[in-house]
């Protein structure tokens, strides 16, 4: 397909330019706007395939946008948030984004959501548009930016590749499996082994290596969980 259409939506004017020339810059075609309701003009004309959202924006701030357009589109949304409004971006995720980006921010890492959102949409347009040119992959895990590929044997988080041990990836392909659901050290264990746990600490330590890999902060882990006393799990986003 042509180039992705990109909606930059930010009333502060500087950041609304320098997001959109590097968005240029990476290939992309930008549409601006400077509040909510100017956004959702755009969206009547012109094919979007996703938005960066801010929250905080004059005559229609950004949940009110998101939630408007989440009635009609679902192309991904990544909201833009300032550190002091924490409940703002816990909204946004709860009415229909997609992924936030706290202010300021590197546009590397801007441009590593964009990427990661955008191919989850290419995918999805595929599958909804009936192509079959290959079977669908039914072993691709995403649980926000953390993705696992089980055929390809790949991880990566927000678009950035991740290298695993090969027991390492079985024990994250299997918590990824069923985001959510809490696993016993002795279940992991058995899981991956095929035999009765003789002790669990292997399991801490590899849980522990997987974190360093997978998160930005290991002691404040956004995906992999610690359940005190039960398990643990890939929290669900």
């Amino acid at each position: 397909m042509e180039a992705y259409h990109i909606l930059i939506v930010e009333d502060d004017k500087e950041i609304l330019d320098g997001v959109g020339i590097y968005m240029k810059n990476q290939g992309y075609e930008v549409f601006k706007a400077q509040n909510g309701q100017e956004g959702l003009k755009i969206l009547e004309k012109e094919e979007i395939h996703l938005a960066i959202i801010d929250i905080m924006m004059p005559v229609m701030d950004g949940i009110t946008m998101t939630m408007k357009l989440r009635e009609h589109y679902d192309f991904p949304v990544i909201m833009l948030s300032a550190k002091s409004e924490e409940i703002d971006k816990v909204t946004g995720l709860n009415i229909g984004a997609d992924d936030y980006v706290t202010k300021p921010f590197a546009p590397m890492e801007l441009m590593a959501r964009v990427n990661s959102q955008l191919r989850r949409y290419s995918r999805y347009l595929k599958l909804a548009a009936g192509s079959r040119t290959e079977e669908p992959k039914e072993h691709f895990y995403a649980v926000g930016g953390l993705e696992l590929n089980e055929d390809t044997v790949e991880v990566s988080v927000d678009g950035n590749p991740v290298t695993l041990t090969p027991l390492e990836f079985k024990i994250l392909a299997l918590l990824m499996r069923n985001p959510g659901r809490v696993f016993s050290p002795e279940e992991i264990y058995e899981r991956i082994w095929n035999e009765k746990p003789i002790g669990t600490e292997t399991i801490m330590v590899h849980i522990r290596n997987i974190r360093t890999k997978i998160e930005v902060n290991p002691k404040n882990p956004k995906y992999l969980k610690v359940v005190w006393g039960v398990g643990y799990k890939i929290e669900k986003q």
